[in-house]
């Protein structure tokens, strides 16, 4: 195959940005797309061109036919879809490859199989991945439903069959709420999805959630790039991620990773993607799914593996194998994730938006920013809420925690409300510093956290009030020496 010269990026936001990025180091031509509201975003500046989808602003990320109608005016020979919107789009992969596009991602058959629940779940079974009891065919039926719960066993969790995300998702404790919660994830799954078959599977409690970032090439190469623990959740979304997970014994840690690149050699997987388990109190490992696209949380894969996962994307897009053999990852530190969300903690975490007056960043050694906010920008009410990550990485667990704790102090967003202040009271804790939490950590400490940026805008407005005080007296002073 040819190498790729120009790159449509199918997507907004940081993720697209983060593309551009990579594109321009291998000296690829960038090509971003826009929606009405987007026109002021950093990617579409920073892009080598840039093309307006009108019409309805969220359906712009998601007309295939009218993104790679673009491509093809733009004389791409490539499209990375990023994360959300079509990147795991079985339909837009196949069309690429029919229009003669390549599509900067896992094969179409592949991208279906993990998009489908229950035949993933059933694939890796067979080749011999745990996975939890439960359901192999999807379920819309109540009754049917209730009396497969009873059989596995309280307590149990709905899941949507055709989604993700946490979303049409309920845990069922006992059988008297299983009618009520059934039919509320039924109806959350045709809401975000378009379909309402969910599948049962077994409860584990306080499990933690732990995903191995697998990389194969097209000639049955496959290698891991260490594990991630993303246990800290909201409403099943992740908001915090870890890599390597702190507590996770050695034992447990090498066979997610046998597990992991075994299943994806014996599927002749291409690309990058995440296989996600969840480990119970005796490291017993069940799958639960895998995603066929660069996650969210890949910075922390990156900055302790030293891997650019976006790039081996685009390289093994080309055809290239892989440049490295597991020998030669060499894993260092600890890096750890923030998902920086508008959102507001005094509102149950509901999404806002605003126009930012006032924009202070973190930096130094080990900390990184991706995000495509900017004072002045204004966060459109159409996406979603997150506005950037914040990705700290030191040599220990202990030094990686406190530069965190550094890191978020120095970041200060005026204009609308962020989660900010969440992370900071994360930082804080004892059991986080501990590397002792599950996912039902933020459960438990939601309600002992103080959740304001008041406090912290105070003590900012404090110490400009002083510094100004302080400069007004030096200049009224070298008046009276003048004098």
């Amino acid at each position: 195959m040819e190498k790729i010269s120009k790159v449509l990026i199918a997507n907004r936001g940081e993720i697209a940005l983060r593309i551009i990025r990579a594109c321009k180091e291998l000296d690829i031509t960038s090509v971003a797309i826009f929606s009405e509201v987007d026109v002021e975003g950093v990617w579409v500046r920073k892009a080598d061109e840039c093309y307006p989808i009108m019409g309805d602003v969220i359906k712009a990320y998601l007309d295939y036919d009218v993104i790679i109608s673009i491509a093809k005016k733009a004389n791409c020979d490539a499209i990375h879809p990023g994360y959300g919107f079509l990147s795991e789009n079985a339909d837009f992969a196949q069309a690429c490859a029919d229009n003669g596009i390549t599509f900067i991602g896992p094969k179409p058959e592949h991208i279906a199989l993990f998009g489908d629940k229950m035949a993933s779940k059933v694939a890796m079974k067979e080749v011999g991945v745990p996975v939890l009891e439960g359901t192999d065919e999807p379920i819309d039926d109540v009754k049917e439903a209730q009396d497969i719960a009873e059989n596995i066993g309280f307590p149990v969790i709905i899941k949507a069959a055709f989604g993700g995300g946490g979303r049409g998702m309920r845990i069922v404790k006992n059988k008297k709420d299983f009618k009520e919660m059934f039919d509320s994830a039924k109806n959350e799954s045709i809401k975000y999805f378009g379909r309402g078959e969910v599948f049962i599977e077994k409860y584990v409690e306080n499990p933690r959630h732990i995903e191995v970032q697998v990389i194969a090439d097209k000639f049955g190469n496959v290698l891991h790039l260490g594990e991630r623990d993303c246990s800290i959740q909201r409403r099943h979304q992740k908001v915090v991620e870890i890599a390597p997970s702190p507590l996770l014994n050695q034992s447990a840690r090498k066979e997610l990773f046998r597990i992991a690149t075994k299943a994806m050699f014996k599927l002749g997987y291409e690309s990058v993607g995440t296989i996600e388990f969840l480990l119970d109190s005796e490291d017993n490992i069940y799958f639960i799914e895998m995603n066929t696209r660069v996650q969210v949380e890949h910075p922390v894969t990156e900055i302790t593996s030293g891997v650019d996962i976006i790039q081996r994307m685009i390289q093994i897009a080309e055809g290239d194998k892989l440049q490295m053999l597991q020998e030669d990852i060499k894993f260092r530190g600890y890096a750890i994730e923030f998902r920086i969300n508008a959102e507001n903690p005094h509102k149950n975490f509901m999404p806002s938006v605003g126009k930012i007056t006032k924009y202070l960043t973190p930096g130094g050694p080990g900390v990184r920013l991706d995000t495509s906010i900017y004072s002045g920008y204004k966060v459109p009410a159409n996406y979603d809420s997150m506005v950037g990550k914040l990705i700290v990485w030191s040599l220990d667990w202990e030094g990686t925690v406190k530069k965190a704790r550094r890191a978020l102090d120095e970041f200060y967003i005026e204009g609308f409300p962020t989660n900010i202040s969440l992370h900071r009271e994360i930082v804080r804790d004892e059991d986080f510093r501990n590397g002792k939490f599950t996912t039902s950590y933020l459960d438990e400490k939601l309600e002992t956290f103080t959740l304001s940026s008041e406090q912290h805008i105070k003590e900012e407005e404090e110490k400009i009030s002083k510094i100004v005080s302080f400069i007004s007296k030096l200049k009224e002073k070298n008046i009276k020496t003048k004098q």
